[in-house]
This record gives C-alpha cells, structure tokens and sequence, in this order.
C-alpha cells in the first residue's frame, strides 16, 4: 500500500466518525454543494458567459459542463470538415483557432477537438446538435440567445478562416465552409 492509500482509507475512516447520524445528511449537502459550485465554474468557462443570471438558467435546465463543451465545440467540427478532407496544416490552423478564442483552451476541450479532426463526424450528430440547441434556444433571454449565437457563430467563423485562402489571393472561406455557416446561422437565429 502508498502513502496515498493510506491517507484515503484513513480520511475516509475519520469522516465516516465525524459525520455520522444526522450529520452524514450535513456532509452529502456539503458534498453537492460542493460539485454544484465546481460545475458552475466549468461551465462558466466552457459558455465563456460570465451573467450570473444565466449560468443560474443554465444550472437550472441541467446543462452540465461537458454538455456545454459538445455545444460548444460541433458547430467547430462540421465547419472545419465542411469540404469532406483535413491535412495537418488545416487541423493546426483550427486547433489555434479555437484556442484564441478560448473554446479550446484547455487540455480535455482541445484533446477532444484533436479527436473529432481525426475522423469525420457522423450527420446524426449535427442533427442532434440542431434539436438540443432549439429546444434549449427558448430557455434563453433575447441577449442571452444573442451573446451565445455570437461565441459559437464567431468561434465557428475563426475555423473556417483558419486554413482558408491561398496567398490572400482567394477568400478565405471555401463555399463549403459558407453553407455550413449558413445552415448555422439559421439554426441559431
């Protein structure tokens, strides 16, 4: 046995003494609360909306930090498989991309954004990603709605400009990438 062990076997001996009867009521709310607030500051991060008032609804509605995040980061990869094909350059370029503006910053988002420039995504899962979105668009505030449509439609754009272009001497965005843009905006709308 590690040291490690030893101090789990012995925090959890010590804790089941300490709050015990009544008390064991006392640490299981301790205990959610204490998830509760972590959840709230992933998905705080995540939704990169900082209203209280919204990150309550979102709470509120059961959105949980990862369901954020699949939100978050699909609009990214249909725009950057738009064309049916990704070489390294592009998937660097996306990659990048997402991490300025700060939807791939961290170390899972941006391992799962690598995992999905791996391989192409099924249609099903932007068709799951337009229901969820609808339904959860009528939960939102006129401004909310509009604050979150600008992150994810701006994010989404940064993709498709991130490997576009040749020389500067042609648009950035292929038109590939500009009807993927579209039919996301018209889910987003």
């Amino acid at each position: 046995m590690t040291l490690k062990d030893d101090l789990e076997k012995d925090s959890g001996r010590l804790e089941g003494a300490f709050f015990a009867g009544e008390s064991a009521v006392l640490l299981n709310e301790l205990r959610k609360k204490a998830e509760a607030e972590q959840g709230r500051e992933m998905l705080r991060e995540v939704v990169r909306i900082h209203d209280e008032a919204f990150l309550d609804r979102l709470v509120a509605l059961g959105v949980r930090p990862e369901t954020a995040l699949a939100t978050t980061l699909i609009p990214l990869v249909f725009v950057a498989w738009a064309d049916g094909e990704l070489d390294d350059r592009e998937q660097r370029a996306i990659l990048d991309a997402a991490e300025v503006r700060g939807v791939a910053a961290g170390r899972i988002a941006r391992r799962l954004l690598q995992n999905w420039l791996a391989r192409k995504p099924e249609p099903e899962i932007l068709s799951l990603w337009t229901t969820f979105v609808r339904r959860l668009w009528g939960c939102f505030t006129a401004d909310e709605r509009w604050k979150m449509r600008r992150n994810l439609l701006g994010s989404a754009r940064d993709v498709a400009e991130a490997a576009g272009g040749f020389l500067g001497l042609t648009t950035k965005i292929s038109a590939e990438e500009r009807r993927v843009l579209e039919h996301l905006e018209k889910i987003l709308d």
